[in-house]
């Protein structure tokens, strides 16, 4: 039987309601101001008092940064780096943390003390910009993948998850003939896809986002990514801004290409398909997150 609410439990509620309310304006309020600005006529933004719905409406802001000729094979090149990047850092996150997780590996300690020193302490950028030029990965595409393929902070999740399963889930394994292969990818990763989901989302979303690899290392036109093919049009625009001021481009122009505008507008484009991929990992990204982190 339903137990009946006293005056207190009713305060609460309310409160909290209240509370969990302006928490989500906090959180929307500034993804839905960018998605105004970015619909808005671009000197109307430079006057201010554009909140949550644009006052002038105009598609502009995404013809100019559409018109890129580059943007088509610059995105494909991004989900591509995306896709081939979590897949290839996750098998190799995934085996080395199971490496570490077996008690009967001596050599565990060791390479667990080398590889969180390494969190701590670089090489640098001019090293390894030199280790990468002597590895021949400078203007190739793999320079995007070899690099980053193992990361220490998703390997110390995973191994932490491993470690939390019962041990009798592998010794079952190999009393049926199961080799360590076999016991990885059939036993203990289908029991595991929280902590796999939270890192597949880290290792994505990064992959995603990253552009200073491209700007360090690739020189030619035909390997740039999304992230710095947007960034060159920012930079673009707030050149013929500043060339305005000398009175070389005409208001049209201006209207067109204020870097404020310009800037919500690739914000909005590089955000939209991570809010397409998060909430299908969504429910497994906090279990994953705490179970991985927390040993009991």
């Amino acid at each position: 039987m339903r137990r009946k609410l006293g005056a207190g439990d009713v305060t609460f509620n309310i409160l909290n309601y209240m509370f969990l309310a302006a928490l989500m304006v906090c959180t929307l309020y500034p993804f839905i101001n960018l998605l105004a600005i970015s619909l808005n006529e671009s000197t109307d933004t430079l006057r201010g008092q554009v909140y949550l719905w644009p006052n002038a409406l105009t598609w502009d802001n995404y013809r100019v940064v559409f018109q890129n000729e580059m943007l088509l094979g610059a995105t494909l090149r991004s989900v591509a780096r995306t896709v081939l990047g979590t897949a290839l850092s996750l098998i190799g996150s995934v085996m080395l943390a199971y490496t570490l997780s077996r008690k009967e590996f001596f050599l565990r300690k060791s390479i667990n003390l080398i590889m969180v020193i390494s969190m701590y302490i670089s090489g640098g950028l001019i090293p390894t910009y030199i280790l990468i030029k002597n590895l021949g990965l400078t203007n190739s595409f793999w320079v995007y993948i070899i690099p980053g393929l193992i990361s220490v902070f998703n390997v110390i999740i995973i191994r932490t998850y491993f470690d939390q399963l019962p041990d009798g889930l592998v010794e079952a394994a190999r009393i049926d003939g199961a080799n360590e292969f076999q016991t990885l990818f059939r036993i203990v990763i289908p029991v595991s896809m929280p902590v796999l989901a939270t890192v597949t989302l880290f290792v994505s979303v990064g992959h995603w986002n990253s552009w200073f690899d491209n700007y360090m290392y690739n020189t030619r036109d035909n390997l740039n990514l999304l992230q710095y093919e947007l960034m060159k049009i920012l930079m673009q625009s707030t050149q013929q801004v500043t060339s305005n001021a000398t009175g070389s481009l005409s208001s049209e122009s201006l209207r067109q290409i204020t870097p404020q505008s310009i800037r919500a507008t690739m914000t909005i484009i590089v955000t939209i398909p991570i809010l397409f991929v998060y909430p299908f990992l969504q429910r497994y990204f906090i279990k994953g997150i705490m179970i991985g982190a927390v040993k009991e």
